[in-house]
């Protein structure tokens, strides 16, 4: 093999793979088309569990400024529009109908012990991508951009991967994380249900003139929805009179400022354009996220509209779940099934994300009734369980895997739990392995532990924990696969056995 693994894509999902799978040791490439990173307007902000993602891989003080510039970006703008005071800062919007964080319980339980993950919300994706990239080549990931795959074949021992019709590459794996229309799904032949697009959706980064007599925040317009803010300069419209003609062609100013002149009703004037897209909501999901030695990653596994931006989270949760299970079975070690856990764990996730996506295109119509149901959503999030509700679904602190075990904590991303040295557990996980933790100094739990040595490792460490808690086995994506109170290690060997092997 020339490579353990290829991956097809060089955006944020990809390069968070390649970081997971450089961390365990793996010999990865990535190929990215572009020959630069693309500048175009993407998503703005990522959720909690994402922020947990990077926090854990010691990525937040890379982040840290990024996030205080766009901050107070966002201050400066809402500030000059009448708004913007601490109180009125949203949690997210369902819709485009905004949630303020004061009417959010963040005393319930799904929020403990989140820990300085929190803290990163803020951030654009060509931030997240270049922070990505300069990681991916301290770990030693060779990225070659402006290089296209155009073909590969796959077989049971590998893949050849032919780059520019020039260079054939073997590898164990291949990984397509090349975006919606992904290449490498659908040579490899993936199945993608869904839903055809039905609406127009364009955003840009602008300079305009006339739409400072327009509110902030989303609006509905005599022709759709819009959007000024929350940055300077950026604008978003939604028409419902179905997809472009031309997906393909360039956006314009003129094209920006029509739409928004159409959606809001105002004299506006785009006098230039940084940055335009185009989107719709579109919205598949591959039927599986693994062909033989072919796997999928973000948006090549699942498309949809943008609404509540989750595609970029969606996207880094994949990498993060998959990155270490393709390191076990490249070098030999993983039990059986293990790889294909990744579709069982990740699936149900994505098709939430498409459905959420879906109503939110639903509730956004203009139609009478469609109105009166947008009034009656508008309220119920306003009350203190839908606002808590819909922060806890927006962060993703409720997605929980379907692994076994009695404790409530298993399958739940663990908390970040607070050590009686002063550190927290996110800062033990840097190294992107597991770590059983040795909650009450329990000998029989370190010594069942031995035979995983240098797979799982163990801190025996006293913790504020309510109730009290044993143990807590945490795999290498930050979630729990056993965890156990009341001095007892049942099941912590076969948890063992279950994810990371037979003992060495």
């Amino acid at each position: 093999m020339n490579r353990d693994v290829v991956i097809s894509g060089g955006g944020p999902v990809g390069l968070m793979l390649a970081c997971e799978l450089r961390l365990a040791g793996v010999d990865v490439l990535v190929v990215e088309r572009l020959p630069e990173p693309d500048q175009t307007i993407k998503a703005g902000s990522v959720n909690l569990t994402t922020g947990e993602a990077f926090y854990r891989r010691g990525l937040l003080p890379a982040m840290d400024a990024v996030v205080e510039r766009n901050s107070a970006q966002i201050r400066k703008f809402l500030e000059s529009r009448g708004g913007g005071g601490p109180k009125t800062v949203p949690v997210g919007h369902f819709a485009g109908i905004m949630v303020a964080s004061d009417g959010v319980d963040f005393g319930d339980p799904a929020f403990r012990d989140v820990g300085p993950a929190a803290r990163v919300v803020v951030i654009q994706q060509q931030d997240v991508e270049a922070i990505l990239a300069e990681r991916a080549t301290e770990l030693g990931v060779e990225i070659r951009r402006g290089v296209e795959l155009t073909g590969f074949d796959a077989d049971d021992d590998g893949v050849s991967v032919h780059l520019d019709d020039r260079e054939t590459v073997r590898a164990g794996w291949l990984v397509g994380a090349d975006g919606g229309r992904s290449f490498v799904r659908k040579q490899a032949g993936f199945e993608f249900p869904g839903t055809d697009p039905a609406i127009t959706g364009r955003q840009a980064l602008t300079e305009l003139t006339g739409a400072d007599v327009l509110p902030a925040g989303w609006q509905h317009g005599p022709g759709g929805l819009y959007v000024h803010g929350p940055t300077p300069g950026r604008v978003l419209t939604v028409e419902f009179d179905g997809p472009p003609a031309d997906r393909d062609a360039p956006v314009t100013a003129q094209e920006i400022e029509d739409s928004f002149r159409r959606v809001s009703g105002a004299d506006v004037r785009v006098t230039q354009l940084h940055s335009a897209t185009r989107f719709t909501d579109n919205a598949r999901q591959a039927s599986t996220y693994r062909r033989g030695r072919v796997l999928l990653a973000g948006d090549a596994a699942h498309v949809h509209s943008p609404f509540g931006g989750q595609g970029l989270n969606l996207g880094i949760g994949d990498a993060v779940n998959l990155g270490w299970k393709l390191a076990a079975t490249v070098h030999g070690w993983a039990p059986e099934g293990l790889l294909d856990t990744y579709t069982t764990e990740r699936h149900p996730i994505g098709e939430w994300v498409l459905e959420w996506t879906r109503a939110q295109v639903a509730l956004m119509r203009s139609d009478v009734r469609t109105r009166a149901l947008r009034r009656v959503v508008d309220d119920l999030l306003h009350t203190g369980d839908g606002a808590t509700y819909l922060a806890k679904k927006l962060s993703g602190v409720l997605h929980r895997y379907p692994i076994e075990g009695e404790h409530d904590l298993t399958g739940r991303a663990a908390p970040d739990f607070a050590f009686a040295d002063g550190s927290r557990l996110g800062e033990h996980l840097h190294n992107g392995k597991a770590l059983l933790l040795d909650l009450a100094d329990h000998a029989g739990l370190r010594e069942t532990a031995n035979g995983w040595a240098g797979r799982v490792g163990v801190l025996t460490m006293k913790c504020d924990s309510e109730p009290a808690l044993t143990g807590v086995l945490v795999r290498p994506d930050g979630h729990i696969a056993w965890a156990r109170e009341g001095g007892s290690v049942a099941g912590l060997e076969a948890a063992l056995h279950r994810w990371f092997g037979a003992p060495a």
